[in-house]
Formats: C-alpha cells, sequence, structure tokens
C-alpha cells in the first residue's frame, strides 16, 4: 500500500485528480469504476472543471459504477446513478455507451451482477477502482462478514450502513435494505486501486483496514494483500493510523 496524508479535503481532492489524470495520460481508454458519497464530490467537480477546460479527456473512457441500491431505478434520485450522472456524466461530452450502471432495478439481479462482470472483463477490466470506506470498513457495499472470495451479488445492508447513508433519504426507514454490488474479488481484480478517506468518522476504519489482520470483519483490509494500492487521506482520516 501507499499512503498519502494530505492536509486537507481539498488538497486531497486535487491529488486525486492528478492521479486520475496521469492514469488517463498513459491510457486514453482508460476503465475506471467511480463511487458515490460525499468523498469523491471534490474530486469529480475538479475532473470536470479540468476536462471543460480542455485539460483532461474522457472521451474514450468506460465507466462502471461498483455498487447500486435494490430497487431503485437510474431516475431515482436517490439512486447512485443518478448521482453519477448529476456530479459527473452530465457535465461531460462522455458516449452513454462508454457508461455502465449496475442496475438494481431489474428483475432477475443474480443475472443482472453476471452480466455485470462480463461487461467489466469485455472491456479489458477495471484499469483503477476508486473506492471509498464506510465507517465499518466496508468497500463498495461488500459489508463486515462478506467472504474475501466474494463476487458480484446482492447483500444486505447493516443498519450502521444504512443510517450513515440515510441522509439523502430524509431517514433511516427510507433507505434500501439491499444492494447490488462488486464483490472483494472484481474489486482486488482491478489493475489499480485508489482508495480516498476524508474525515475523522473514518478514522477507525482506515487504521484497521491499514493496519488491522486481514478479514472479512473489516472487508477493506483485503486491500493490503492488492499489489498497487494508494490510499489517499487526510489528517483527521489518517488520525489513528500511527497511533
Amino acid at each position: 500500500m501507499k499512503l498519502i496524508i494530505l492536509k486537507d479535503y481539498q488538497s486531497l481532492s486535487l491529488c486525486a485528480a492528478d492521479f486520475i489524470q496521469q492514469q488517463l495520460a498513459a491510457k486514453p481508454n482508460l476503465v475506471l469504476a467511480l463511487p458515490t458519497g460525499a468523498t469523491p464530490l471534490g474530486l469529480y467537480a475538479e475532473l470536470v472543471r479540468r476536462a471543460q477546460k480542455k485539460q483532461i479527456d474522457f472521451s474514450r473512457a468506460t465507466f462502471f459504477q461498483p455498487d447500486e441500491y435494490v430497487g431503485l431505478a437510474q431516475n431515482n434520485k436517490n439512486s447512485f446513478a443518478f448521482y453519477l450522472k448529476k456530479n459527473f456524466f452530465a457535465q461531460l461530452p462522455i458516449f452513454p455507451t462508454k457508461v455502465n450502471f449496475f442496475s438494481g432495478a431489474a428483475k432477475d439481479l443474480a443475472k443482472v451482477c453476471l452480466d455485470y462482470e462480463k461487461a467489466i472483463a469485455q472491456a479489458g477490466g477495471l484499469d483503477v477502482a476508486i473506492l471509498g470506506i464506510g465507517q465499518n470498513g466496508h468497500i463498495a457495499f461488500n459489508e463486515p462478514g462478506s467472504a474475501l472470495a466474494s463476487r458480484a451479488r446482492v447483500i444486505d445492508l447493516t443498519m450502521e450502513t444504512r443510517r450513515a447513508n440515510s441522509t439523502a433519504f430524509g431517514k433511516t426507514s427510507a433507505v434500501p435494505h439491499r444492494a447490488v454490488t462488486l464483490g472483494l474479488v472484481d474489486i482486488m481484480s482491478a489493475k489499480k486501486i485508489l482508495l480516498l478517506v476524508s474525515g475523522e468518522q473514518k478514522a477507525q476504519a482506515l487504521a484497521k483496514a491499514v493496519k488491522g489482520k486481514v478479514s472479512p470483519q473489516v472487508p477493506a483490509s483485503v486491500l493490503q494483500s492488492h499489489p498497487r494500492v494508494v490510499i489517499m487521506a487526510d489528517r483527521l482520516a489518517s488520525s489513528l493510523i500511527n497511533s
């Protein structure tokens, strides 16, 4: 693991944008997995800014989302697909065929998961998987207890995760109970992984992921076994790593 500690959230976002720009310059047809949540918003805003100034070009890149709520259509304002469209795709001249959404509203979710893995393979595999980390150590929606050999699947969300994601829904009871997610095997198959971590509330999870034993109880700890992981964390998020 390569750990880069940044002084604040803005520095984290700029450093992450530099990393993606470098990867795209080296491979214009980059295959990316893009996360949701509060942490990557600064990254997306900076990438959009650079793209609009012609400093970076996503026209040949291919995109996947790591997870999605079960039961929410792409046009639902609380879906992750809607988030990615609003904060990234809609602001750039990206061909729709280059964007792959994880359909949580489909009837046959087992087939959706198999087809999604096939689509990633047909694209040549993920070059860079950008991830966040949950307060309970989850990556994508691989909750604690997820098998290290897990593949794309439907998963039950923990109350902790549903509570953490409740702001957009107004209340925890409105947050879906299930999601579709890439498995830990799918994530670990990415050629490079960029983990973004911001805020004191993520410090314990990051410390366990970096310093703790590799365990299904802390899914992010599996990243210790990946040969090319870059972790970018602000000072608050990294405050427990050396304690």
